[in-house]
């Protein structure tokens, strides 16, 4: 990584930072912390299920909420404070710019992941007394949820290169969803005929699915989960990441900023 592209990475990093978005996390701990005894509470065998579920749900929908809502603003904010145009005079290209700007939101989320992450594993061992090895295969649920992270950020950063802050958002927000149901497109474009098997093929393609990559419930019940498929879903996320920032980058290199 070349120094231009660091320096817009870290200054991405602290602009989220300054923006408090990071202090979410701070009531995620103390919360998950502070109501972890209650969880003994409720039944026995049934504490540990309910606090996975709602520990890694969270990591999961704060760090997407995170990524959508700063992602929407990386470029356009930089043109309403003018500071865009600094920027681009000096020898920074445009790919430089939103590459960078990736890396940055991308960093914040991981800063993010990890610190929730210390404290849902400190709620964890408040509730248990003690963490077991079936305890560490939620690091993969974790790990996908950062995979999930790579590639909401580049979607979030395709609108934005183009679109106002408002319909970025909900462009991001709607595609989430949609690849939530992702495997259920497909079983739809498998089942239908004609064109409307040729458009649902082509739509459960390009959507993100973020469906395979949702494995809190296995992690919950100590299901195991196959190296093959962290494998794919580790290739399919950086691929997928890389071609929508690719189209950010093509979009914004055409773009007219005067």
């Amino acid at each position: 990584m070349n120094s231009r592209l660091s320096a817009i990475t870290l200054n991405t990093f602290r602009e989220a930072v300054r923006d408090r978005v990071l202090y979410n996390l701070i009531i995620f701990v103390l919360l998950l912390v502070a109501s972890a005894p209650l969880f003994g509470q409720i039944s026995i065998g049934l504490e540990r299920l309910i606090l996975v579920n709602v520990g890694l749900s969270s990591i999961s929908v704060f760090g997407i909420l995170i990524g959508i809502f700063i992602g929407i603003g990386l470029v356009s904010k930089e043109i309403e404070k003018k500071t865009l145009y600094t920027i681009l005079s000096r020898p920074v290209r445009r790919w430089e710019f939103i590459v960078g700007k990736y890396f940055g939101l991308v960093l914040t989320l991981v800063v993010n992941a990890i610190l929730m992450s210390v404290g849902f594993y400190v709620a964890l061992l408040i509730s248990e007394h003690k963490l077991t090895g079936a305890d560490g295969h939620l690091l993969i649920a974790i790990y996908f949820a950062v995979l999930e992270f790579l590639m909401i950020t580049a979607v979030t950063l395709l609108f934005s290169s183009f679109s106002t802050p408002i319909f970025s958002a909900i462009f991001a927000f709607a595609l989430f969803v949609i690849g939530t149901f992702a495997t259920d497109l497909r079983n739809f474009a498998a089942a239908a005929h004609g064109m409307t098997k040729w458009f649902a093929t082509a739509a459960a393609y390009a959507v993100p699915n973020f469906a395979s990559l949702n494995v809190i419930g296995q992690v919950a019940h100590d299901q195991p989960l196959g190296g093959s498929l962290i494998v794919m879903n580790t290739l399919y996320a950086l691929l997928y990441s890389a071609a929508v920032t690719a189209g950010a980058v093509l979009i914004f290199e055409r773009r007219n900023l005067k």
